[in-house]
């Protein structure tokens, strides 16, 4: 009879031990004394907690267990090295968050994992890493920790030095980074306390809490235009001057064009011919050419240079043409994705000189409707050089150098955008913030561009020309050939709900259901918020509210366009997605099979990430330049708009310029304020004064941070 109690207890023991081991194996991280154990295995047995008590320390003895502290086990290092040899791992993108915890996007996985700061294990903002995915318990989010950083997303960083003594630290601009960088003396290279500058991650010991870096570039005193400026180019890791090799073999192409290359091509070189461009521009790469045809219907020629007849696939320009993706325009400059014998030489179409391009004409009758197209390689002359306001004067004055031809033309641009309207597209307005600087790059004015009919109509036949590309080679009946698209997805139904209920609080109504009732209402909206105080904040609002336009070479369509097929043709000087286009379509026509999908997907995917890049760096050029001019104006009172409410305090937007700022709850001393989330407004607790999203106000400049490029505000 004892010996079968004790076979029974030998038993129970065992069984425990079991499922207690199998708890620990769940999540090797875990450390937990007999009690918690107990409960998580629902046992409430006095007796039973004492032999889970009594096992645990067992289990210590024989090493499958780790006794850390009094009474507090997790699972023996080797026990832990096995669980994880059977383990579940996803490599994917780490995207830190500023509470210091991270999620790693995998497309491995159907949600993201999450990441907390005790698993990050070094592993920054952007890098690649390899995941350990820790069992999931319950209804509890995907969980895990890094263990491999396999490729580093960058290993340079901008920030300010901090030296003092023997060594020094390096504070990074990037809010990401989330440890200062240790400088040693000898790696200062002439870096001083205060200066701004470029340092790079040399080592991070395992259990070092900073990185040890190095000094490789001092920019020079914060604050200043060229230190600044210079910054953001390093920040965003922005190409400077284009390598040797890359010069050499620009300098070698010849800027003639042989008679024989003209044979070869459609002629427009008599028809008339002109580019419309901002005052600014020095690289022309569209032209539009127009003439009456002896059946009175009118030939439009939208032309485009022919940048691919240059530079060949696979050679030195082209590799950097790849590797930069686009050209970038900050504030004061251009980075140009082409060196400048081509991209404001050879290529661009500048007046009164015979210039290579690639074309798509249309037979057009007098009420805009197109009766037939052609796509080739051609020939033109420009015979003028328009910018936008001098067209825009003469649409409005109806006179000028080809004042006819100008306002046909805008004629049937807007007959193509109303159709365009019509079939379901969306009439989001552009605008673009621009600076007036001195000769030392101070800004002395801004002001905001608003698209007129001059853009309109250069628009207009763009998108013309880049929807008859893409149905060239994407609207067959058989499978289509690789291509590449611009493509622009249905917006999220969860945001656009979200930005219903939002429009509602002030009085617009936005369907979230059925394509033409939810852009009908959209253009609505926007067409209603013109000139509101509101306007810039719904208008922003609504473009996040759609998704993101990229290239690919899956097509599904444009939404925002309401074009089925679309691609980017139209500007191969400064962008390489129409590039590809060119090539691609040249070698369609000539009869060629299709081409591997994955191998431009990939660079589709590139050319998407470098459009990205170069957006965020001008936007904080634009930022930089802001902060800028209201540093100059500081204790000036200024007319603006409550942009945005958090429990900091409120966002106000300047109207007349579009610079923000915030007006921080703590330099509110008239009440105690609180963020009213629901309603989006601040609120005084005791005399109940409110500040809503969409208010007018009226604020002066308080603080303008250089650096971290901020402006603070206070309320007149």
């Amino acid at each position: 009879m004892k010996s079968k109690k004790k076979k029974r207890s030998s038993g129970i023991r065992k069984e425990l031990g079991s499922q207690i081991m199998e708890f620990f194996r769940k999540d090797t991280r875990m450390l937990l004394n007999y009690k918690q154990v107990a409960r998580q295995l629902q046992i409430t047995d006095h007796l039973e907690k004492k032999l889970v008590m009594d096992i645990l320390s067992e289990l210590a003895d024989e090493d499958r267990l780790d006794e850390v502290g009094r009474g507090k086990f997790r699972l023996h290092p080797l026990e832990a090295a096995k669980v994880k040899q059977q383990a579940v791992y996803v490599t994917g993108k780490l995207e830190l968050t500023h509470l210091g915890t991270g999620y790693v996007v995998s497309p491995d996985t159907d949600e993201d994992v999450k990441i907390a700061a005790s698993g990050l294990n070094h592993a920054l903002n952007k890098d690649l890493v390899k995941v350990y995915l820790y069992a999931r318990r319950k209804a509890k989010r995907l969980e895990g920790e890094i263990v491999e950083i396999v490729e580093r997303a960058r290993d340079k960083y901008v920030g300010t030095v901090e030296a003092s003594g023997k060594y020094a630290f390096f504070i990074a601009d990037d809010k990401f980074l989330g440890a200062d960088l240790f400088i040693p003396t000898a790696n200062l290279n002439g870096a001083t306390n205060g200066v701004k500058a470029i340092a790079r991650i040399e080592d991070w010991p395992e259990n070092a809490k900073n990185p040890i870096g190095e000094i490789i570039e001092v920019l020079g005193k914060p604050g200043e235009h060229r230190t600044e400026m210079n910054a953001i180019i390093a920040e965003f890791n922005l190409p400077t001057d284009f390598p040797v090799t890359v010069s050499r073999e620009a300098d070698s192409i010849p800027d003639f064009i042989t008679e024989k290359e003209i044979e070869r091509r459609r002629d427009f070189r008599k028809t008339t011919t002109f580019t419309i461009d901002p005052v600014d521009a020095k690289d022309f790469d569209d032209a539009l050419s127009i003439r009456k045809l002896e059946n009175n219907n009118w030939e439009i020629g939208i032309h485009i240079a022919d940048v691919t007849h240059y530079v060949k696939e696979n050679s030195i320009l082209d590799e950097e043409a790849v590797a930069r993706g686009t050209s970038v325009y900050l504030v004061d400059r251009v980075i140009p994705m082409l060196p400048e014998k081509l991209s404001n030489n050879i290529c661009s179409l500048r007046p009164e000189e015979d210039k290579l391009t690639y074309s798509v004409v249309v037979e057009m009758d007098n009420n805009a409707k197109i009766l037939n197209h052609w796509i080739g390689r051609t020939a033109i002359r420009s015979d003028r050089r328009f910018h936008y306001d001098e067209v825009q004067e003469i649409i409005e004055k109806t006179e000028g150098d080809f004042c006819d031809e100008i306002l046909l033309l805008n004629q049937f641009a807007k007959t193509l955008r109303e159709q365009r309207f019509k079939n379901g597209a969306l009439s989001f307005d552009k605008s673009e913030t621009k600076f007036i600087l001195d000769e030392n790059g101070k800004p002395i004015s801004v002001f905001f561009k608003v698209q007129k009919d001059a853009h309109k109509l250069i628009e207009e036949f763009m998108l013309l020309a880049n929807r008859y590309v893409a149905e060239e080679i994407g609207k067959v009946h058989d499978k289509a050939k690789t291509f590449v698209y611009r493509i622009h997805d249905d917006p999220n139904p969860d945001k656009l709900a979200e930005f219903s209920r939002f429009a509602a609080r002030f009085g617009y109504k936005i369907k979230t259901e059925g394509r033409m009732g939810i852009v009908s209402s959209m253009n609505k909206m926007l067409k209603d918020v013109k000139g509101k105080g509101e306007q810039n904040m719904m208008e922003t609002l609504a473009i996040r509210t759609m998704a993101k336009a990229k290239y690919t070479t899956q097509n599904i369509g444009h939404y925002g366009l309401a074009f089925p097929f679309y691609t980017h043709f139209t500007s191969p000087i400064r962008r390489y997605p129409d590039m590809m286009v060119h090539r691609l379509l040249d070698f369609y026509m000539g009869g060629g099979k299709s081409v591997d999908a994955d191998e431009y997907e990939e660079t589709c995917k590139h050319a998407s990430d470098m459009e990205k890049r170069a957006e965020e760096a001008e936007r904080a050029s634009v930022k930089y330049k802001q902060v800028e001019y209201m540093a100059a104006n500081m204790g000036k009172d200024f007319e603006g708009v409550i942009s945005g409410v958090t429990k900091f305090g409120m966002y106000v937007e300047i109207v007349e310029n579009k610079c923000e700022g915030m007006v921080r709850l703590q330099n509110l001393t008239d009440d105690f304020y609180y963020f009213d989330e629901e309603n989006y407004q601040i609120v005084g607790q005791r005399h109940k004064h409110k500040y809503r999203l969409g208010d007018s106000i009226r604020v002066s400049v308080k603080r303008a941070d250089l650096i971290r490029k901020q402006i603070d505000f206070e309320i007149v």
